[in-house]
């Protein structure tokens, strides 16, 4: 991978910090909100780090994956993992529940099925025996199949960008940014500035990754790969338990 004149943090660091900044924004959606708006807003906008810098470099990870197939594997697996966390945390209660007797269903995802969609994208794109046509319709069932998930078609089509502009550098950072802002400026206009100012955060992404990302992996130790893959599942699951179990 080349490296940029620019940066100078990995991506292994950049990753650890939009960790950093999902949890705090864990923090306030479950405990903050209710109490003190103001400070949710501000943790909340840092907190919108996390979604597209992980979908760009899942994106950026498709070329340089060494497997392509296991990395998409581990991410359906994370998914699935994460499922029932993500909706124990959201909802208080499992997936499947039962309410005046009926069996209920919740089929609301986490980030890391969006991502997992993304790269499927990304693999549909790339396939060579596929007409165009058939590929952007596949792409658009990817993106509705999305809207269950966090990040919904924000996710698909971020991946799908940063990999299929990879080589013209202005056309991908357009792309990719339009992306994130565009739906979530479509937010505040509905929901109205004062409760949703915070998806704006969602520019501090490129401006990270532009100024600060040197292109380069990092310490190619397990932990740095495997970290946010079993932190993801289990913080959400500590956290289900304090805001709906103990509190």
């Amino acid at each position: 991978m080349i490296q940029s004149q620019r940066g100078y943090l990995n991506r292994n660091q950049i990753k650890y910090i939009v960790i950093i900044a999902m949890f705090i924004d864990h923090i306030a959606w479950g405990f903050v909100d209710a109490r003190n708006p103001f400070l949710g807003g501000v943790m909340h906008f840092i907190g919108r780090l996390t979604g597209p810098t992980m979908a760009y470099f899942v994106g950026e990870g498709y070329r340089y994956t060494g497997n392509v197939v296991k990395y998409q594997q581990r991410l359906a697996f994370f998914a699935l993992i994460s499922w029932f966390p993500f909706v124990w945390f959201e909802y208080g209660h499992l997936p499947f529940y039962f309410e005046q007797g009926k069996l209920m269903f919740l089929p609301f995802q986490s980030v890391i099925f969006t991502l997992f969609l993304g790269l499927t994208a990304i693999r549909l794109w790339e396939k060579e025996k596929k007409r165009k046509p058939f590929k952007i319709i596949g792409i658009i069932l990817l993106c509705l199949l999305a809207c269950i998930g966090d990040w919904a078609f924000m996710n698909v089509l971020g991946c799908l960008f940063v990999h299929v502009y990879r080589d013209r550098p202005r056309a991908k950072w357009t792309a990719f940014t339009l992306t994130f802002l565009l739906p979530n400026v479509f937010i505040i206009i509905l929901a109205g500035f004062e409760h949703m100012w915070f998806q704006f955060g969602v520019l501090l992404v490129p401006l990270m990754l532009y100024f600060l990302y040197n292109g380069q992996g990092g310490n190619k130790a397990k932990i740095h790969k495997w970290f946010f893959y079993l932190f993801y599942p289990i913080h959400l699951l500590i956290l289900g338990l304090f805001r709906w179990a103990v509190l």
